[in-house]
């Protein structure tokens, strides 16, 4: 099977590449920056220009393709708006896959959107959600919460590097889970035919609080973090602003997200029917504390790999003096 992915160079979309060609398949992969997407062609897969801001670009890719995973979206940075990457574009490409007589489309929302269609991104994905739905492509659409690779960012590295940790007084729990989780469920789904017409969530095994994410860190990395706390009303104030300014909408459109974070966000963290289907366990879906004890271990090792080696460099210019 001939796979085109969207969004390749992404946090999600490069484990699923990696996943799929380790699995034998077919990898093209859409982008726009050939020099961006090197290692992508090291791996061995196949690069295919093209450009979700120019429609035109998209129904050539897609001969000799026999499954779509679009993993693409908007960035806050674009200075394209998030309706032409996240929503125009798509419908596209769906007409594409159409003609195109595409065997499966892989899409990816957010976990209890529903709750959150008054935010632009949620919107926009509920609406592909409904065209996806409405095309008689054999689809899956998997809906996620967030992932662990992002909260290294957001938390482990401001506290190895004794900066501020900011978070919101929130009371949402999300069901954080790892990529290469995601990915290896992704890439298994295709050559099963119970995930065909599906719309399922894929959650890790718990859920957490922010406070509760920063105390794990403190308490693997064994150092304390400096927390700063930011009301949730300046967050949406920041929102307001910057929706004034046509270059930072797509900035405002993030920020919104802080409203999910502040309002009580609740979503189930059940998989039993598609770890079922791929007669996986629970236990096969890594947590976030084996996630991190691992990441922190691997950072403090090339700590002490880079203090040797400063020591040795200085221990062999002494000996030059003498």
């Amino acid at each position: 099977m001939a796979l085109l992915v969207l969004g390749g160079t992404g946090t999600l979309g490069r484990q699923i590449i990696r996943k799929a060609l380790n699995e034998g398949f077919q990898v093209k992969c859409l982008v726009r920056n050939f020099r961006r997407a090197a290692f992508l062609k090291e791996w061995g897969a196949e690069l295919i220009y093209g450009d979700l801001v120019l429609p035109e670009t998209i129904p050539l890719a897609l001969i000799g393709v026999s499954a779509i995973i679009d993993c693409s979206t908007g960035r806050p940075d674009d200075t394209f708006s998030l309706e032409l990457i996240d929503l125009n574009s798509k419908y596209i490409l769906i007409e594409s896959a159409i003609k195109a007589n595409i065997k499966r489309l892989v899409f990816f929302s957010i976990s209890s959107a529903s709750m959150y269609s008054d935010i632009k991104l949620v919107m926009l994905k509920i609406m592909l959600e409904s065209r996806i739905k409405m095309s008689n492509l054999n689809f899956t659409i998997f809906c996620l919460p967030g992932f662990f690779q992002g909260l290294v960012s957001q938390y482990a590295l401001p506290i190895l590097d004794k900066k501020f940790v900011w978070m919101t007084k929130e009371s949402s729990a999300i069901p954080y889970i790892s990529t290469q989780d995601v990915a290896n469920i992704t890439v298994r789904s295709l050559s099963v035919c119970q995930f065909k017409d599906k719309y399922l969530s894929i959650n890790g095994n718990k859920c957490w609080r922010s406070l509760e994410i920063i105390n794990l860190c403190e308490r693997i990395s064994n150092r304390r973090a400096n927390i700063n706390q930011v009301p949730a009303y300046i967050l949406s104030f920041l929102q307001k602003f910057a929706k004034i300014f046509q270059w930072t909408r797509n900035i405002a459109d993030r920020l919104a997200f802080a409203e999910i974070l502040s309002g009580g966000y609740k979503t189930s963290t059940d998989m039993k029917e598609i770890l079922y289907i791929l007669r996986l366990n629970k236990e096969d879906i890594e947590s976030l504390e084996l996630y991190l004890q691992e990441y922190f271990e691997r950072i403090m090792k090339k700590v002490r790999e880079l203090n040797y080696q400063v020591l040795t460099s200085d221990k062999n210019a002494n000996d030059l003096d003498f």
